[in-house]
């Protein structure tokens, strides 16, 4: 009992801000600790270039030293205090799963919620813990009232899996999908607002937008979408799965009604976690995907009846908003972008390169997407494989042909050199 006892007290301190130690050994935490205070006596130019701080920052990651990952854009390792709780908290529920479950870890969500929420800059109220961008995307897109004939504005290069949720509402119910073919990169912000614009009928309802596209990296003006959407009546969706955490926002400033992410990307927390943001006012309007007994109710709360879920990945998310925190989102941001500006300018002198994600600095940061001419993509990221082993991602979709490269904060300019002689060789 007495072990219980002081497990509860932990998993409740453990909702603090900055709380490494309820979780983590004490010589972590102080370091930590010792860390955040250098790190935040450093001017930004420094911060963004100090080997030494983000050297630290890449042994608290467990990945492999032979194959260089970057497609962090698919999904992020976690760092060793992200696993080491997860693990704790996995170890303590299988010592009696219905009990410490759903009368001891269930009880720390709201303590997580408010952690999250003070991450993303909202009230705790309108922030609903789930597992991906996909299945809060697919709560709000299943859940409206819209009827035949209304219609939802959106483009060719947003996800799949939402491309597909809107074609089931297509062909389930009659409304209209409304397709824009962005030609990206786009340098002119005011340019991709027109686009939109332009679609927008006294009959669209909804717009869909992804705040930063998985593809080439290109973020787009949301908020300027958004009050254009607005001054015609038109509610806003916004996709953030790879925004949230990659750059420093606060999701209520982006404009959106609705808006989702997935946290196992930027956020490096545990495998299939994610959050689901709806504006106070609107949450009623929004059906359950999985009902509970008000799934037309205005409590937040109603979108998490997901039945027996991961409770120790949950609880985990707690470490990864406190690693986050150690490096701050407007310097991680910093660090990311100098990241993809440090590979590309290397490359950028070869006449066979070219990228396709934008040179606007807001517009990009981590995500970048390079084209070889005269070799597909999927051929040059085999090659990066095969004889680097490098691994990255082939695209092909719609209008966007190139190999997708995401560094993270564990990789280093040393790690990128590695990236820069392999391209040079394939792209002589």
């Amino acid at each position: 009992m007495a072990s219980r006892r002081k497990f509860l007290t932990q998993l409740t301190a453990a909702t603090g801000a900055f709380t490494f130690s309820p979780l983590t050994n004490k010589a972590f935490a102080s370091e930590a600790e010792q860390r955040l205070h250098y790190f935040q006596s450093l001017n930004d130019a420094d911060a963004m270039q100090d080997e030494d701080f983000w050297g630290w920052i890449k042994e608290q990651f467990t990945v492999s030293p032979n194959l260089l990952n970057l497609n962090n854009g698919g999904v992020s390792p976690q760092p060793k205090v992200v696993q080491d709780a997860h693990i704790r908290f996995y170890q303590f529920s299988n010592e009696a799963p219905s009990y410490y479950m759903w009368r001891t870890l269930d009880e720390g969500r709201e303590g997580l919620r408010g952690k999250l929420a003070e991450l993303a800059g909202c009230n705790a109220e309108e922030l609903a813990i789930n597992r991906n961008a996909t299945e809060g995307l697919n709560t709000v897109i299943f859940g409206l009232n819209l009827k035949a004939g209304d219609e939802v504005v959106l483009t060719k290069q947003d996800y799949p899996n939402m491309i597909n949720a809107w074609k089931q509402r297509e062909k389930r119910d009659g409304i209209k999908l409304v397709w824009l073919n962005l030609n990206l990169p786009e340098e002119n912000e005011d340019v991709i607002v027109q686009q939109f614009v332009n679609a927008f009928t006294s009959k669209t309802k909804i717009v869909h937008v992804t705040h930063l596209i998985n593809w080439t990296g290109q973020y787009l003006p949301i908020k300027k979408i958004a009050d254009e959407a607005h001054k015609r009546g038109i509610e806003v969706i916004g996709d953030g799965a790879h925004s949230f955490a990659h750059t420093e926002f606060k999701i209520p400033e982006l404009g959106c009604d609705y808006f989702a992410t997935s946290l196992h990307k930027w956020l490096c927390a545990p495998f299939g976690s994610g959050l689901l943001w709806i504006k106070k006012e609107k949450i009623k309007n929004i059906w359950a995907l999985l009902s509970n007994d008000k799934p037309d109710g205005d409590d937040i709360r109603k979108f998490e009846t997901l039945g027996t879920r991961s409770f120790a990945s949950e609880m985990a998310i707690g470490n990864a908003v406190d690693f986050h925190n150690v490096m701050g989102s407007k310097r991680k941001e910093e660090r990311l972008r100098y990241l993809t500006d440090y590979w590309t300018s290397k490359v950028s002198d070869l006449k066979r390169v070219s990228f396709l994600q934008p040179k606007t600095k807001h517009l990009f940061c981590a995500l970048a997407n390079i084209a070889v001419e005269g070799m597909k993509p999927a051929d040059f990221a085999s090659m990066l494989h095969s004889k680097y082993k490098i691994h990255a991602v082939a695209i092909d979709w719609e209008n966007i042909h190139g190999t997708r490269i995401t560094p993270h904060v564990y990789t280093s300019t040393k790690d990128l050199d590695r990236l820069v002689k392999a391209v040079r060789e394939i792209a002589v």
